[in-house]
């Protein structure tokens, strides 16, 4: 069958060289891809919010399957406007969504189902929400509710931090998704992510991972859209799992289902194991990025087939398998990130380091000129790496790390710092 794969991030890489390990597969386009997803199938020059594009490639080129991997054309609809052209696709729909597209939205939902959360406020005006802070104090936690490009959160030390995220949400920092504002207690614990895939009323566990948000070694540094991850978490048990799907994931999945909008695709739980228990800290309604580089090299199931499954209403009865193996990824970003950085320094030596025992390299900003592959974002590439233990698949991320030749990048050193 023929794929069109939406994306172009590390996520995106690694699910097209998952997809392409599908018998089911004859043909893969990618739009827009990057420079590293070139020999897995033909890049097209579609831009992922241009609907009517999206779907006129499809009926032109007989595409029989879409696969969202970014979370904006998702919330905008584009798995709704796809399938009222018949074409079938695999994401949630615009309203299922809204876990992702609203704070606000996914909170009165964890309220409806039951789901363990922070508590919160929300608010629609700067001075209700300045009063909420004058009386609970800081440290607390002040979200914009919408999409912000994962800048739209503010862990606040102090109140006056607190009171100036506030002020800037409401004085347009953040566009329309700072309309409105969501506060949280600040919960205390150890983050993990946890991943299922569900077909509306069924989700079956795709395992968790630990990702590394700052910058820079120790955990200090600005946040970052991630550093590396590895998988499995450590405090991730297969009790913590049950409890978390229990608790959690299939209250949501209920509770969808019976507003009528029920949820297909990737459930991403951004989780707090705190001392009372797994927290819900966000929803995100796609494959995590750097997580999906360490989730995907170790499913043993068929990704596709999973995909085609759970779009169908067909997962019950079914299971992910994944190797009872450790992986782990490095993400290597141009100096600079997150903040201003240049575009064009040229990247050498990945074959070399390809070819390290258990290593596979996922680019992520990349592009290619006069037959050279260049960095062309912030987070450029992710060396992911295979072993039996943490220790193991660390040092042979490192070691093809080693041979890559890029003045201009840098990357943590201390990855799976808490694990080891």
């Amino acid at each position: 069958m023929h794929v069109l794969l939406i994306g172009s991030g590390g996520r995106e890489h690694a699910m097209a060289w998952k997809l392409t390990q599908s018998p089911r597969l004859t043909r893969l386009s990618i739009a827009p891809g990057n420079a590293g997803m070139t020999p897995l199938g033909t890049l097209v020059a579609l831009d992922p919010a241009d609907h009517d594009a999206v779907i006129a490639y499809c009926k032109t080129e007989g595409v029989d399957f879409v696969v969202v991997g970014p979370e904006a054309p998702l919330v905008a609809g584009l798995v709704d406007d796809l399938a009222s052209a018949g074409i079938k696709a695999f994401g949630p729909s615009r309203a299922a969504a809204q876990l992702e597209g609203s704070k606000a939205f996914t909170k009165a939902l964890c309220d409806e189902a039951r789901v363990p959360t922070a508590a919160y406020g929300r608010f629609s005006d700067a001075a209700s929400a300045r009063a909420y802070l004058e009386k609970t104090g800081a440290p607390i936690v002040v979200k914009a509710d919408g999409l912000a490009a994962g800048k739209g959160v503010v862990v606040a030390e102090t109140l006056e931090d607190a009171l100036a995220a506030v002020d800037a949400c409401f004085e347009g920092a953040f566009g329309a998704a700072g309309a409105e504002v969501v506060i949280e207690e600040m919960l205390v614990g150890e983050e993990a992510s946890f991943f299922a895939i569900c077909d509306g009323t069924t989700a079956l566990p795709l395992g968790s991972a630990q990702d590394h948000k700052r910058a820079f070694d120790g955990d200090k540094g600005p946040n970052t859209g991630g550093m590396g991850a590895y998988t499995p978490a450590p405090v991730m048990t297969p009790a913590m799992e049950a409890k978390v799907m229990a608790e959690m994931i299939e209250p949501t999945i209920r509770t969808l289902a019976a507003r009528g909008t029920p949820f297909t695709g990737i459930l991403f739980a951004g989780l707090m194991i705190s001392p009372e228990g797994p927290k819900l800290i966000e929803y995100n309604v796609r494959f995590g990025d750097p997580e999906t580089e360490v989730l995907l090299p170790l499913m043993e199931s068929d990704l596709l087939d999973l995909m085609l499954a759970a779009s169908e209403g067909k997962l019950s009865g079914r299971e992910a398998r994944f190797a009872d193996k450790t992986a782990l990824t490095v993400v290597m970003a141009t100096k600079g990130y997150p903040g201003s950085y240049p575009k064009g320094s040229v990247i050498g030596g990945l074959d070399e380091a390809a070819k390290v025992d258990g290593v596979t390299v996922f680019h992520a900003g990349t592009a290619e000129k006069d037959g050279a592959i260049v960095a062309n974002g912030g987070r450029v590439l992710t060396v992911t790496a295979i072993g039996d233990s943490v220790a193991e698949a660390r040092e042979r991320a490192y070691a093809a790390i080693d041979r890559i030749d890029w003045p201009e990048g840098f990357c943590r050193k201390d990855i799976a710092w808490r694990a080891l």
